[in-house]
């Protein structure tokens, strides 16, 4: 079986570049870079309009009004569940009691 002669390829008939691809697959990929890059300029510049929004928003808000009248001093609550009427008033100071220990005294025990 005889085969064909090789041919001989010219320079200008061989193909680009075994990897990149043909120009179609170089011209999508290029597009799709491009929109790529355009997509996020445009969300950027999105965010950036929302956020200028927000200042505006920010600077014509109207600040919350001060107050016309002196504000009373603030009393101290003692015990609060005293002043709910939940419990009856305690008095304030508390009474010890000396004459009964808080522990006993132990008496030692008688060995054998």
């Amino acid at each position: 079986m005889a085969g064909r002669p090789p041919t001989l390829v010219t320079q200008d008939e061989a193909p680009i570049s075994p990897l990149g691809g043909t120009r179609a697959q170089a011209v999508q990929r290029l597009q799709v870079g491009v929109s790529l890059l355009l997509g996020i300029v445009l969300i950027v510049g999105l965010a950036n309009v929302i956020e200028d929004r927000a200042k505006q928003s920010d600077d014509a808000a109207v600040p919350q009004a001060a107050a016309t009248v002196e504000p009373s001093p603030a009393t101290t609550a003692n015990d609060p569940l005293a002043d709910a009427g939940v419990v009856p008033d305690l008095p304030a100071e508390a009474k010890p009691n000396p004459s009964a220990p808080a522990v006993q005294d132990l008496e030692p025990d008688d060995g054998p």
